[in-house]
């Protein structure tokens, strides 16, 4: 079984202090940490589960900077077999990233792709979709279990409110992978610095043949930090004074 993990290199944000660009674009990326996103990380996870099962080769793509190499390095200390960095189109939003995916896959063999069901920077969601349709393919989103039998893959995905749904889907196909569909492993120095020896590739959009355009889905005008609220208001006192407290506090709101 060939399978194709997408990842991506993202930024670390929630411990550290944020500050915005001038042209209220993007935030100031120069002091902050990157590493794998957590969602792919699962998804690199599961297609060497699912290699240790049904032997074949796990290829994790990526379409990023230069730097985006030390994320590949860690995939391949997981357990993928090669890498592939692909040159980050200008401008780009999760469309135009499907695109440029597609262009490599499209050139070999593979019977399933995996993607994070969204990246921690963004959080768009809309790589994994875009690239089934591109491709032409089944997909499932928010997958937290897969099972391969006989050419198809029985999944169960998850839905709002709690509820799951069991799907079965013929392969080739696209699955959106959420956190907690298995262990994570722990990646040991030594198994890094082994994973240095296996291929990467890097490739231009020149060489796949892509020529950046207009992005089509959406562009950002302005990233701004949320609105400071009003702090939490703590009810105290018996559970009966509580619900009147309460009650007296929903009524002031309709009325206003």
């Amino acid at each position: 079984m060939n399978i194709i993990v997408c990842v991506k290199r993202i930024p670390k944000t929630a411990e550290a202090d944020i500050f915005i660009e001038k042209d209220n674009k993007d935030i100031k990326k120069d002091n902050l940490v990157f590493a794998l996103n957590d969602w792919d990380g699962y998804a690199v996870r599961e297609a060497v589960l699912l290699k240790e099962k049904f032997e074949g080769e796990v290829i994790v793509l990526t379409v990023g900077p230069d730097e985006s190499k030390e994320v590949l390095t860690r995939c391949l200390a997981m357990g993928a077999d090669r890498a592939i960095r692909i040159e980050e189109p200008i401008p780009n939003d999760g469309r135009l990233i499907a695109e440029t995916l597609a262009k490599v896959i499209q050139t070999g063999p593979f019977d399933l792709i995996l993607t994070g069901v969204q990246a921690e920077d963004d959080g768009w969601g809309q790589v994994g979709v875009a690239l089934a349709q591109i491709l032409g393919i089944p997909h499932a989103s928010i997958v937290t279990h897969i099972h391969i039998e006989g050419g198809k893959a029985k999944v169960r995905r998850e839905l709002e409110g709690g509820l799951e749904e069991l799907l079965e889907i013929k392969l080739p196909a696209v699955l959106t992978i959420q956190t907690g569909i298995n262990e994570p492993k722990y990646v040991s120095l030594a198994a890094i610095l082994e994973a240095e020896d296996k291929e990467t590739k890097e490739m231009t959009l020149e060489e796949i043949g892509f020529s950046p355009r207009e992005p089509l889905d959406a562009t950002i005008d302005q990233v701004s930090f949320p609105p400071t609220g009003k702090r939490a208001e703590i009810l105290k006192g018996t559970p009966d004074e509580v619900v009147g407290q309460l009650t007296e506090i929903i009524k002031r709101k309709k009325g206003s």
